[in-house]
Order: C-alpha cells, then structure tokens, then sequence
C-alpha cells in the first residue's frame, strides 16, 4: 500500500526541493515490486541489457504522413517514422509482410482530421482480419473517438486504445489548433469506457513551452474512468517543426506528474512513455520517475535500470510497445 500521507494536491503544489526530499524518502516505493521495460520496432534501442528486435512491433500510420492539424510540437514529422498503410487492403498486405517476419503485433496510427480523430472507420474490417487471421497484438491510436469508433475497434477485436489527454483549453488551442475543451476529452474516454475497449490515456506533460499545465487537470478527468493502464509522455523538440527550439520540461516536472498521478491512480499500471527529452537529461527523468512509482518505461536509460536493480527489484524486457504494460501487469510479477 501507498504511503497516502501527501495528497496530490499536496505534492503538485510542491517546491522541486521538496518534491526531491519526497521523493528520496521512497514514500511511492513502499515495496519491491518488478519493472517492465520496452523498446518497440520504430527505434532502435541497443545497451549491456538488451537489444530491440526491428520487427517485432512496428508502427503504421493510416494516412501516410499527412495531418490536418499541423501541430507546432510534430508538424507530422513522428508519422514519418512510420510505415505507411493508406487502405485497408495495403494494412493487411503490410501486417501479413510483418507477421511473416517475425512480428507479434503493431500499433495502427495517423494523423488527425480536423476534428481530431484519426480517420479509422475504413479499416475496421481489415483490423479484424489482423486479428482473427494473423493473431497479431493491435493497439490503435485513436484521436478524440465517438462510441460507434471505440465500439467498431472492439468489435474489430483491437486489443487497446490509446488516446492523449491535454487538460489545457489554451495549450490544445495554441500547440493542437483544436478547439477542444476538458469535456472533449472526457467524452472520449467515456466512449471508449462503454464500448468495452481496453484503453490507455496518455498524458503529455509540458506541452506549453515546456511548462507544467493543465497535467494536473488531464489526470483528474481521466480518474472519471477506469483506464487499462495509464502512460506519461512530455514534449520533446523535434527538428523542423515549430516548437524545435523550445526547452523542454524538467526531470523534476515529469517527475512531479508521475507523482501525482501514482496518487491517484495507486492500483493502475504507470508508465513512463517513449515519447520525452532525450540527451543528457534522460538518466535523471528516469530514476526520478522509478522514484515517482512508475511500474515501467519505455527506452530506458541503463542508469534507470541499473537503479531498479540496486533496489533489488525485478526487471523484464520487451520489444513491444508500452501499451502492452496493461497486460504485462496483469501477470504474475
């Protein structure tokens, strides 16, 4: 059991030193307990621990490269890191190529209309051919999804949803160029909660210009429901797009938002995401965030997994994506 000492108001409206003397007193780590690693296909991930398989997990956009939204932090350069399936009949030619290769699964993905669903409704029969004929793992981005989406994705048999939260009006509008408010998201989660879809919020932290807003209000709105699992994710620059410049958010932010959402979510898988800063910073968000109580993350830094040995806690690898955690948790640990 958690240490429920601190409130989640509490420790959001904390200093970074005190946010790091709580944190150094282990009062989210009460208990050993296993970390769940992962590295999926799109990067190659290589250290003394482990190597990621090239094939086992790839990511597909169904709309190729093309997003409607232009948002200042991706400009759609992620979906060019993707393998491409623009029809149903080309998604299942490609996850029959990745299954003969040695795939287990894949994340179907794309970029947004410009109400901010990815368009997935054409699919849905070849989503239930992936599965039904190929047996492959499917996890699916969705955007902001209606009831008939989220409950033709279960019908299709598509093992979880993911989707992001944004709990700032002013940052959706200014990154996003949506015009989405806190109950959009909610509706969404909602949708996918009544179909009966496995689903996994994502909570991205510092997308106002590196600053912490609206995470706090993301994760209040996503304890309306009962997600699956539940993954952190934090802006990163990306080259070419609008928002390269920007520094992003601290160890001790990301930190502070792993944090709180451990307190309010004591019984749902955590995850840190593959989607934060790279470089010199990673070592840092890393410990900090195994300190905050995350159950796993996604490219690990050795130093993250060294930590997680030198407190005797067990450790597990995989080339999936980290959505799989929901399932992976499940298990015997």
């Amino acid at each position: 059991m958690l240490n429920l000492k601190f409130s989640p108001e509490e420790v959001w409206n904390s200093s970074c030193k005190e946010l790091l003397r709580l944190l150094e007193s282990g009062f989210l780590t009460p208990k050993p307990k296993k970390i769940h690693f992962y590295s999926p296909s799109f990067t190659y991930y290589k250290n003394s621990y482990y190597r990621s398989s090239p094939t086992s997990f790839p990511t597909i956009s169904v709309t190729g490269t093309s997003c409607a939204l232009n948002c200042k932090h991706c400009a759609g350069k992620v979906l060019e890191t993707m393998q491409t399936a623009v029809t149903p009949e080309k998604l299942f030619e490609l996850c029959s190529n990745l299954k003969r290769d040695g795939a287990v699964g894949c994340l179907v993905s794309g970029g947004c209309l410009p109400d901010g669903s990815v368009p997935l409704d054409g699919f849905m029969d070849a989503l239930g051919r992936v599965k039904r004929d190929l047996g492959l793992t499917v996890f699916v981005h969705t955007g902001i999804v209606n009831f008939e989406t989220a409950a033709s994705l279960k019908k299709a048999g598509v093992d979880a949803a993911l989707i992001d939260v944004i709990g700032s009006f002013e940052t959706t509008k200014k990154v996003l160029n949506l015009d989405f408010v806190l109950q959009d998201f909610l509706d969404a989660l909602k949708a996918l909660e009544k179909s009966g879809l496995n689903f996994v919020p994502h909570v991205l932290v510092g997308l106002d210009e590196g600053k912490l807003k609206g995470e706090f209000d993301a994760l209040k709105i996503i304890a309306e429901v009962k997600p699956a699992a539940l993954v952190l994710i934090a802006f990163m620059p990306i080259h070419g797009t609008a928002m390269e410049r920007t520094k992003p958010p601290t160890p001790e932010s990301i930190a502070k938002v792993a944090s709180v959402a451990r307190l309010m979510f004591p019984e749902t898988p955590l995850m840190l995401g593959c989607m934060r800063p790279k470089g010199a910073s990673r070592p840092e968000t890393d410990v900090l965030a195994l300190k905050a109580g995350v159950d796993a993350i996604a490219f690990p830094s050795e130093e993250a997994v060294k930590f997680a040995e030198s407190r005797g806690w067990k450790t597990s690898f995989s080339s999936c994506c980290c959505a799989q955690m929901y399932f992976d948790f499940a298990q015997k640990n």
